[in-house]
């Protein structure tokens, strides 16, 4: 898959335009549909997406913890076959932008776009001026084909991002994981840690994450994937209360008969079970004796 920055000239397309936080089923059902029309009109699959997030850009003091990182969403958009993802910046004054001049300007003259593919509740440009109906009538004005895809419900409601933020934000993992169609998972860095853990005998990796929305705070059994090499283990995350409570939780990860240095090397952790909450404890001794138990529970 070729990724692109900025709008750049793509000769008949086929597309899709959203922002596609956590690749969930609804964008995989959009996605599927776009892949498959591409290759019946023997066009390339773009996906057309957004940085930063627009609610981020438009109101930056609003919480919108994203599911996955850009590039964690390029990586599961690429494996449904797209050929293209066009990454487009978004700033306030894109933001102004009427749907009709986007559709006309980029998709339109740029791409000379032949069919565009959207959920049947997308809603896009400045002031909400492009949801499905608008698109409809541009489409018939500019000369491309429409194909609309009913949103997925799971439970008699929509899948949406907003959900999943909340289910894994309560720890609801198992219906995040549902509406994800995939485990939940947090990609991120191995980091210099304050080695707590070493000193109770339990090396762990300091995990800088790459996104916001990470479960609540608990001792998991873990799956890791490091170097495209599977590992179990067992993931803290929390503030430490036993030592010196941390301002904001720290995801501390220990893996099962692992002595390799991985500072800087990156780790997606896969959630299998929360063991229990985090919790302070009388003495190091104690929170030792306590890990002994999480990671028998864990393995």
């Amino acid at each position: 898959m070729k990724r692109i920055y900025g709008l750049y000239k793509i000769k008949g397309v086929t597309a899709t335009i959203g922002i596609f936080d956590g690749v969930h089923r609804g964008h995989q059902g959009i996605l599927k549909k776009l892949v498959s029309e591409a290759r019946r009109l023997k066009t390339k699959a773009l996906v057309i997406t957004f940085f930063p997030h627009p609610r981020k850009v438009l109101n930056p003091g609003a919480k919108v913890p994203l599911l996955i990182s850009l590039e964690h969403r390029l990586r599961l958009i690429e494996e449904r076959g797209v050929d293209f993802f066009l990454v487009i910046k978004f700033t306030k004054a894109f933001s102004r932008i009427k749907a009709e001049d986007f559709i006309k300007g980029a998709l339109v003259d740029k791409l000379d776009i032949k069919t565009l593919v959207v959920g049947e509740n997308f809603l896009f440009g400045s002031k909400g001026g492009g949801d499905f109906p608008a698109l409809k009538r541009l489409s018939r004005r500019y000369g491309f084909r429409l194909i609309g895809v009913r949103p997925v419900r799971m439970k008699s409601k929509y899948i949406s991002s907003t959900r999943i933020r909340c289910a894994i934000e309560k720890g609801d993992l198992k219906n995040a994981s549902l509406m994800l169609a995939r485990p939940v998972t947090v990609l991120g860095t191995v980091v210099e840690g304050q080695r707590l853990g070493r000193r109770l005998g339990f090396p762990t990796a300091n995990i800088d994450p790459h996104h916001e929305a990470i479960p609540p705070s608990g001792v998991y059994a873990v799956n890791v994937q490091l170097r495209k090499k599977n590992y179990k283990g067992i993931l803290n995350i929390g503030t430490r209360p036993t030592f010196r409570k941390d301002r904001e939780p720290t995801i501390e990860l220990h893996i099962f008969n692992f002595k390799k240095d991985i500072y800087r090397k990156d780790v997606e952790i896969t959630f299998k079970r929360k063991i229990r909450d985090e919790r302070r404890f009388s003495s190091a001794e104690a929170l030792r004796k306590q890990i002994e138990n999480d990671i028998r529970r864990a393995r």
